[in-house]
């Protein structure tokens, strides 16, 4: 169980969180791993939101992170859209369509881990504000629904640009059961989400949480 940080916005404290919570997830067996990446496309499809979704944006799961291919074919099989991103040099994300796993390739960046990317057709960082849903990577999601991810500022642009276009998808992160946490630190700049789907279930939040 990863211990909670204090009500602060410290960077270095974010720093510190990130660095045990990497630490935690790296420690995960391989069995531990699949099992867990099953049982998380269940809850996630349980959620009405995304049962209700004609778009979803996605991504591709890396290391150990929560996996998210058994969700990511269960959508399409449900006749979901799904958009996956594609990392643009200065971090933002691009997008386009997943075909299944035969429309993914791997991509290498300095600094990154091996990504697998959608190789269709790009159809601009824009397209996520046509999503029903979009499914965030983080690091953990406090009692209030503030994420805390990695720290590359990819989502940070993607929520930014949901912001600016009006747009309103339901956010929804998708995390292990105990990176579930009381509080994480934050920034002005950061949003909250509406729900977070664990491998034990769904986490749902409010304004007054």
């Amino acid at each position: 169980m990863v211990e909670n940080p204090p009500n602060a916005s410290n960077p270095s404290e974010k720093a510190l969180l990130r660095r045990t919570l990497l630490a935690a997830r790296r420690a995960l067996p391989a069995e531990a791993l699949a099992g867990a990446a099953r049982a998380l496309s269940r809850s996630a499809l349980a959620l009405p939101e995304l049962a209700g979704a004609r778009t979803v944006a996605a991504y591709v799961s890396v290391g150990s992170e929560p996996g998210t291919r058994d969700l990511l074919d269960a959508l399409r099989a449900a006749g979901k859209r799904v958009l996956l991103p594609v990392l643009l040099p200065d971090n933002d994300l691009d997008w386009a369509v997943y075909e299944g796993p035969g429309s993914l390739a791997e991509s290498v960046r300095p600094g990154f881990m091996a990504l697998l990317e959608p190789v269709g057709p790009r159809l601009g960082p824009e397209a996520v504000t046509g999503a029903d849903a979009v499914l965030l990577p983080g690091l953990a999601v406090d009692r209030r629904g503030m994420r805390l991810g990695r720290g590359g500022g990819s989502y940070d642009r993607v929520l930014a640009r949901l912001e600016r276009a009006g747009a309103h998808p339901a956010l929804v992160v998708l995390l292990y059961d105990d990176e579930v946490v009381a509080r994480v630190p934050e920034e002005p700049h950061d949003h909250p989400v509406q729900a977070v789907a664990t491998p034990s279930g769904v986490v749902r939040f409010t304004a007054s949480a």
